[in-house]
């Protein structure tokens, strides 16, 4: 005799929800993985936010003791940065310093802090020059300045 008109309505109302639970389940897992990419992006964004520096020289008088050059680094973020050859990359011009020649008054710098970066004198030759120290994170500042 076969289905009634009922039994079929059942059999298309199962198989909806089947469809639906499938589609409602993967939905789920894409708004997880998005919800979580984000909070690691917050994340990211804080940590820079709390690695910054800033050179806070007088660009017309650049002060020198012995064979180096002084520049002045103010942490302005809310961490403490480990200031080292390893962790910091020094360009006057654009060009690389060699790690032998540059080198931190400080292991550390705490929020709010100063430290002394030296530069050996002869890596800067007389004129206007810039100077770009890049530090964890890819954080940067450039100061331009005349010796």
């Amino acid at each position: 005799m076969g289905f009634s008109l009922t039994g079929t309505q059942i059999i298309f109302f199962i198989a909806a929800v089947i469809i639906a639970s499938a589609v409602s389940g993967v939905f789920i897992v894409v708004v997880n993985d998005v919800t979580s990419s984000f909070s690691d992006r917050g994340l990211r964004v804080q940590e820079q936010l709390d690695t910054e520096f800033k050179i806070i020289n007088d660009p017309d008088n650049i002060p020198s003791e012995g064979s180096n050059y002084l520049f002045y680094m103010k942490n302005i973020g809310g961490a403490k940065l480990i200031t080292s050859n390893d962790t910091f990359q020094v360009f006057i011009d654009g060009d690389l310093v060699a790690i032998a020649n540059y080198n931190f008054s400080d292991s550390s710098i705490q929020p709010g802090d100063v430290a002394t970066l030296y530069i050996t004198t002869s890596e800067i030759t007389a004129g206007d020059r810039v100077l770009r120290v890049v530090g964890p994170r890819a954080i940067e500042d450039e100061f331009t300045f005349t010796i």
